[in-house]
């Protein structure tokens, strides 16, 4: 019998999950075994999953669940350098060159495991069956634009937390952009057409910020881009790859730009396609941005796990997207599952 088994999630501030009660439930109807860890921190209440009858398990106790559970999580596991044996399924960032990513490669090596790249999880048209990206691009604009707000007032921004709903989070940027006493800044998206542009553009609209949506027609020719530094707030929510053209090259910091705020919502840094050279790591919930310059300020927002500062809500629209996959998890050689796998193996081999 096929088993999946839901850790909880390890890295602080991450309280979503991949899968609901409801989703749990399903999934037991079609003949999937199922058991969910124990979590201090989860946004779904650990009740629902009793009431849907799975199998419950105490907290990070995956690493000794048996070597045929299907592992899912969503963020990164502990970087302890243990071999990898069984077969895990969650975002391992380990596709595009990034550095812990050879290690994480490295693991699943020596361990004989395989991982199943949640980024990777795609149709037969090549989209993929479930992203977080709305949420990510809805709440990574908000935190912008914090950052933007803090600047206005000769700060930068400060901690930033998860939020009840979408409206609490609304209210406090609000809040805080009236504080400045100034007009609302304007901003730019590349990316604008895909799920993460349209989470940053409906968060300026509802902020009353000016938006200029820019997709693959208006970057084709390859740059530069000096409209980016004519726009008080930039955000990226195009994934890096090869071929992906840099948007803030590194001379932007210098140059003449009413640019000050940027969110790399895509937040690839130590990719070798980083489209905003201008920073090198991701930025946390306790240090939102990293200043990339100081006069004129450019400060810079990337942090990786965005959709957590909703974590509620991304967790329920995310299941919901994935779950028509997992109900296909007793046939991992077919399909998504097939293509997943393919794209691992490729990637295995070159470490």
């Amino acid at each position: 019998m096929t088993h999946l088994w839901v850790r909880a999630e390890q890295r602080p501030n991450e309280d979503r999950v991949g899968l609901t009660p409801e989703g749990a439930r399903a999934l037991l109807d079609a003949g999937i075994r199922v058991t969910i860890e124990e979590s201090r921190t989860r946004a779904i209440p650990m009740q629902g999953y009793i009431d849907a009858g799975v199998e419950i398990a105490a907290e990070n106790s995956w690493p000794q669940a048996p070597a045929d559970a299907i592992i899912f999580g969503l963020k990164e596991l502990p970087e302890d350098g243990t071999p990898l044996p069984h077969r895990h399924i969650m975002f391992g960032h380990a596709f595009k060159g990034q550095f812990s990513g050879k290690a994480l490669l490295k693991r699943f090596k020596q361990g004989g495991g395989t991982l199943y790249d949640l980024e990777y999880l795609t149709d037969d048209t090549g989209r993929r069956v479930a992203a977080f990206g709305y949420w990510a691009g809805f709440a990574g604009a908000a935190v912008t634009c914090m950052a933007w707000a803090a600047q206005q007032q000769g700060g930068i921004c400060g901690p930033v937390h998860a939020y009840a709903d979408k409206d609490a989070l609304l209210d406090d940027l609000a809040a805080r952009l009236d504080a400045t006493g100034k007009a609302r800044p304007d901003a730019i998206v590349i990316g604008a057409l895909g799920r993460v542009g349209t989470g940053a553009a409906d968060l300026c609209a509802a902020m009353g910020i000016s938006v200029t949506k820019w997709d693959m027609a208006e970057t084709a020719h390859g740059g530069p881009f000096p409209e980016i530094l004519a726009h008080d707030l930039f955000f990226n929510c195009i994934l890096a790859r090869p071929g992906t053209p840099v948007f803030v090259p590194k001379s932007a910091l210098t140059a003449d730009r009413r640019l000050t705020a940027i969110g790399d919502i895509a937040c690839d840094p130590d990719s070798d396609y980083n489209p905003v050279p201008v920073y090198s790591a991701a930025t946390s919930w306790d240090a939102p941005v990293t200043r990339a310059h100081d006069a004129p300020p450019l400060d810079v927002m990337a942090i990786d796990n965005l959709p957590s500062m909703l974590p509620k809500e991304s967790s329920e629209d995310y299941a919901a997207q994935l779950l028509p996959t997992l109900l296909q998890l007793s046939n991992l050689g077919a399909g998504v599952w097939q293509r997943a796998r393919a794209e691992f193996e490729t990637h295995l081999k070159e470490v």
